[in-house]
């Protein structure tokens, strides 16, 4: 059956919208009269006519926030709709509200939490939806929240380990090329014409410096748009799965960046699972859902390469160990795991380590990272400068002979 978009009034007169399954629009608006709520609008989902929204979305902070917020209501015995509309009523993101509005008219319609929420995958992922099936089917749900939070705050804290780790050098390398295309730009054609009114002859660095002060003054403009194209077309081949995995293997094999990218990948691997399993998901769906949110494909590929032993009655550390992937102290941790019948807190404790490594990896790269960068830009405008003062050196030493 179709799934229909509608807005209208309550009873109240408040204004509700979300989606329902229904045969048709009549059948839909029948269903809402009868739950009295006056339709002003009802269409079928993805043949409705929308213009694009910039900066629409929902943020993993925001869902963190709503996630720890809902654990806290439903722990403190507050009905189910009932949360869901408060949390609805405060949130400042109108997407966000308007989906949780979405959820909540489903819920009311009978659907379930899990359900509900598969509607919107663009916020509330496999994972999610899984672990909150789970806590229904189980009775948990504020425990199955809980971890949710903890789960969905830790992998915001490992985002912006990262991203801190980009920002410095990202702002050096933006700064020294600004610095080093204007005095290519503007600097250097000036000396270039000293040089060509006087008769000077260049030494080699002088003549290398006014060449690509040239290059960069007539084809600035199309080295520009090659940039952005060969930009355009490594996206495009990212998209492809044998171009997403060449790019993710590459970066994996990147010195520094490479050990960083690893650790964190299995540290959301170890968080993933150790959270899914916890919460009472099977662990072959475990591993499937591990595997689609590991964000690389070489990775992805290990894990359901892993999945697929386990199903065919293979333990989880045997083809992990096979895969060259994942660390021997990670493999060894699992196999304990697996012996004790503490899979979950041994992921748990794995997740934590890797965590600190990567807070301890990225304070290494910085430290690291700010000299070298320094002494990188200091060398190349400082030979700029020289190799535009060299001529001058040998004039004046010609004329003072």
């Amino acid at each position: 059956m179709p799934v229909y978009t509608y807005r209208g009034t309550n009873r109240a007169g408040t204004k509700v919208s979300g989606e329902r399954v229904a045969d048709n629009k009549s059948a839909l608006a029948a269903i809402l009269r009868r739950e009295t709520i006056t339709p002003s609008r009802i269409s079928e989902k993805g043949k409705e006519f929308s213009l694009p929204t910039i900066g629409a979305g929902v943020s993993t902070k925001e869902l963190a926030i709503f996630t720890r917020q809902f654990s806290v209501m439903i722990d403190a015995g507050l009905p189910l709709v009932q949360c869901l509309e408060i949390l609805a009523s405060q949130q400042e993101n109108k997407t966000f509200q308007r989906i949780l509005a979405s959820v909540r008219s489903s819920v009311e319609g009978g659907s379930t939490l899990s359900a509900a929420m598969r509607q919107h995958t663009k916020v509330f992922d496999d994972l999610f939806v899984n672990m909150v099936e789970a806590g229904e089917a189980g009775g948990i749900l504020d425990t199955i929240l809980q971890r949710l939070s903890t789960y969905i705050e830790k992998n915001v804290k490992l985002k912006r380990a990262v991203k801190s780790a980009l920002i410095y050098p990202f702002a050096v390398i933006s700064i020294a090329g600004g610095v080093i295309t204007l005095l290519l730009w503007k600097v250097v054609p000036i000396f270039a014409k000293l040089f060509v009114g006087l008769g000077v002859s260049l030494p080699l660095p002088t003549r290398v410096v006014i060449g690509l002060s040239n290059f960069v003054s007539r084809y600035a403009v199309l080295a520009i748009i090659g940039l952005f194209l060969l930009a355009i077309v490594v996206r495009q081949y990212y998209k492809t799965p044998n171009g997403r995995f060449a790019i993710d293997s590459l970066l994996l094999r990147l010195p520094l960046i490479g050990t960083i990218l690893r650790k964190i990948a299995v540290a959301r691997f170890s968080r993933t699972l150790g959270t899914l399993i916890a919460s009472g998901v099977p662990i072959l769906e475990g591993l499937e859902i591990t595997a689609r949110t590991s964000g690389n494909a070489v990775i992805e590929r290990a894990i359901l390469q892993t999945r697929k032993a386990v199903e065919a009655g293979r333990t989880l550390v045997d083809p992990m160990r096979d895969s060259d992937i994942f660390p021997s102290m990670v493999t060894q941790m699992i196999g304990v795991g697996e012996q004790t019948g503490a899979m979950d807190a041994m992921l748990s404790k794995i997740a934590d380590f890797f965590e600190e490594e990567v807070d301890a990896a990225v304070k290494d790269l910085l430290t690291a990272l700010e000299p070298i960068m320094i002494v990188i830009l200091g060398v190349i405008v400082g030979g700029i400068v020289i190799s535009m003062y060299l001529p001058l050196f040998s004039l004046i030493s010609k004329l003072s002979g």
